[in-house]
């Protein structure tokens, strides 16, 4: 009888921890931004981490390998048309979307293979472009991951830098 007792108040103490640990807010939110640029409509879903008093570049996203350019599951980047981004073509498609940074610029990358979790099974033979952009200092830093789409260029913005990609 005890033992059933005790069996009984740790299923009631699990369910209580179970539940309070469910209710805390994710840290790093699912957000999608959509735009168009010279008629084509994009979108782009992505994990939107914090910095969280962390040394994001360098340290959190190390330079020289492959990043998610997010949280989570890998970005996805969406055109309905085919773009130009930074000078090279990029046909109509879904893109898992990869960022290569380093101390002075990025290698900007759109895989053909769109659903994946992180940069864990990315493969270099399935990239369909590879484009290299030089970040910038941001004006001011940005505690959230954003993407923006603005007329002709889509950037990411997070802590202390902005990385511009021009897009026609």
């Amino acid at each position: 009888m005890r033992l059933l007792k005790k069996i009984h108040l740790l299923l009631i103490a699990f369910l209580i921890i179970n539940s309070l640990s469910a209710q805390e807010k994710p840290s790093s939110t699912k957000e999608v931004v959509s735009g168009k640029i010279n008629g084509a409509t994009i979108s782009i879903n992505y994990g939107s981490p914090s910095v969280r008093a962390r040394e994001i570049w360098g340290k959190l996203v190390p330079f020289n390998q492959v990043w998610r350019a997010g949280a989570n599951d890998a970005t996805t980047f969406e055109t309905d048309k085919e773009l130009t981004i930074d000078g090279s073509k990029l046909p109509a498609g879904k893109y898992s979307f990869f960022i290569i940074p380093n101390e002075k610029e990025c290698i900007i990358i759109f895989n053909k293979e769109a659903k994946q979790w992180g940069a864990y099974k990315y493969k270099e033979k399935e990239d369909q472009l590879r484009v290299t952009v030089k970040q910038q200092i941001a004006k001011s830093a940005s505690e959230k991951l954003v993407y923006t789409i603005d007329k002709n260029n889509i950037a990411l913005s997070w802590d202390n830098w902005s990385i511009p990609i021009s897009v026609q």
